[in-house]
């Protein structure tokens, strides 16, 4: 009798997986934030832009690797870190990365500030290099972690020696908003870099960043009256530097719950100083709340930086955290519908025999699980090594490009299988990336009325381990006509499927 019963579970499991997922891809489900026009795909400059950016071949090649549309991810949205520096006699951060410098300083002898334009040289040489390889669609956000550390009341930069109170001195509110206006202008008229948007504060209302610290910036900020008081003496200095076309944005809290509480804290002037909701999706409660209320307020909404060390998959091997970040993107987009996706930071490691300032590297990652960033830095050897994580973000970046409209494509849960659609109208283009995160081989079905598909479907596929699987592998299917479309995916993979098409 139990044979009887496993044989029948087993057969009914095959039933199950020989089924097809269907999917409908409609307009009417289409991502209208911001006007239906998507932004474009991203990541912050810090930490890893400070690390490399002395070294020139590093610079060209991570230039390359990731905002470059043809050879690498094409990113177009890079977050330079404006660093507060901190106390030049403290010695605690430790991470080879982190120690990001600021552009003001206290004169030894007078105590004067003064501004150096040249020591953020290396993070300065990775944004000139990302901002040329991403061409017209380059995007420049500035942000903040820190005041300069004489700004603060623990006298340090990577926070208060009581991590849940106000590390920005009372007295210094405006003098801060001075230096991150001062410094946008800066990288905007002298370098000729465009600042589009400057976020002046991260992560405010958290107890994550406490006083000498191993690693990063940070500062804790008051929801309500503190943060209000930021976001409105920042806005006054952009309008006193005549930058009334750089976009101000909210606090970039950890999560949407944090965010919409801090939102609705501000004072009205301070609402009425913000042009963009940003928000960061390390939790994700309230996340579909947070959508509704970007689009009561009528207010365009990033999620402005994300990452983990996460995995998807069924014995996925090296696949296993791509998975998870093709996973992450498709669920925080169809839940907060942004109009921009922000990963943390590409390059999360580095090796290097010498280390730096005394301080040993992370050294080499483990793609066998789960890790931060797309790739590892090779200083020893000035390569950039990448990751099947690296080509699973690719399957999304180089397809689904600036100005599209992104649809929400619902599957049905427990099917192993994700889909995320983007709308290209000046291209005429429809496209589609699918995951597939079980052993077995999935039949999709994709219903597509709203659509006239044309001519042939590029089919891109990431999958299998780095050393002999597909990376970006590409075929050509034959023209599929009426209103189904049927492919099929891999097990343990991420395929994006590119076609013409017209909407009917």
């Amino acid at each position: 009798m139990k044979r009887l019963l496993s044989v029948i579970l087993l057969a009914v499991a095959s039933l199950s997986h020989a089924q097809s997922v269907k999917v409908t891809v409609s307009m009417d489900n289409a991502i209208l934030t911001n006007g239906g026009h998507w932004e474009g795909w991203g990541t912050s400059l810090c930490w890893w832009a400070n690390r490399l950016g002395y070294n020139e071949t590093l610079t060209k090649k991570s230039s390359l690797l990731f905002f470059d549309s043809k050879q690498g991810l094409g990113l177009n949205i890079m977050r330079y870190n404006l660093g507060g520096g901190d106390d030049p006699t403290h010695n605690h951060i430790t991470r080879t990365d982190s120690d990001v410098p600021g552009w003001m300083y206290l004169e030894p002898n007078t105590g004067e500030r003064l501004y150096d334009y040249s020591a953020d040289t290396r993070q300065l040489n990775v944004l000139r290099a990302a901002a040329k390889a991403a061409g017209k669609e380059a995007y420049i956000e500035l942000f903040s972690n820190s005041p300069p550390y004489f700004m603060t009341v623990s006298g340090c930069s990577s926070g208060n020696f009581k991590s849940d109170e106000n590390n920005i001195h009372e007295d210094e509110y405006g003098n801060f908003a001075e230096y991150i206006a001062h410094v946008t202008s800066y990288i905007t008229n002298n370098l000729g870099l465009k600042v589009k948007s400057v976020s002046p504060m991260n992560e405010p209302n958290t107890n994550f960043w406490p006083a000498m610290n191993y690693k990063q910036e940070g500062c804790h900020i008051d929801a309500g009256e503190s943060q209000s008081k930021l976001l409105v003496l920042t806005k006054q200095a952009l309008l006193r530097y005549g930058l009334d076309d750089v976009i101000l944005t909210t606090s970039d809290e950890t999560n949407p719950g944090l965010q919409i509480e801090e939102i609705r804290l501000l004072t009205p002037e301070a609402r009425a100083s913000i042009d963009r909701i940003s928000v960061h999706t390390y939790g994700t409660n309230s996340i579909r709340e947070m959508g509704q209320l970007a689009k009561d307020e009528k207010i365009n909404l990033w999620m402005s930086e994300v990452d983990g060390n996460g995995t998807a998959g069924q014995n996925a091997g090296e696949m296993a955290a791509g998975l998870w970040l093709a996973d992450k993107i498709i669920s925080d987009i169809q839940a907060l519908e942004p109009s921009a996706w922000v990963l943390w930071q590409v390059i999360d490691t580095h090796i290097s025999e010498e280390g730096y300032k005394g301080r040993r590297d992370g050294g080499p990652l483990r793609t066998s699980g789960g890790y931060w960033g797309t790739a590892c830095a090779n200083h020893d050897t000035d390569e950039i090594l990448l990751t099947q994580k690296y080509y699973v973000f690719g399957q999304f970046t180089r397809h689904i490009r600036p100005g599209s409209t992104l649809i929400k494509c619902p599957t049905e849960r427990n099917s192993g299988c994700r889909v995320l659609a983007a709308l290209d109208k000046k291209k005429k283009s429809l496209t589609l990336v699918c995951t597939n995160t079980t052993e077995q081989e999935k039949s999709i079905e994709f219903s597509v009325d709203d659509f006239k598909i044309k001519g042939p479907v590029r089919q891109i596929r990431t999958s299998g381990q780095f050393a002999d699987g597909e990376q970006w592998a590409e075929t050509e299917l034959s023209k599929t006509d009426g209103s189904q479309l049927n492919f099929k995916l891999k097990p343990n993979s991420v395929t994006t499927f590119v076609m013409k098409c017209k909407v009917k």
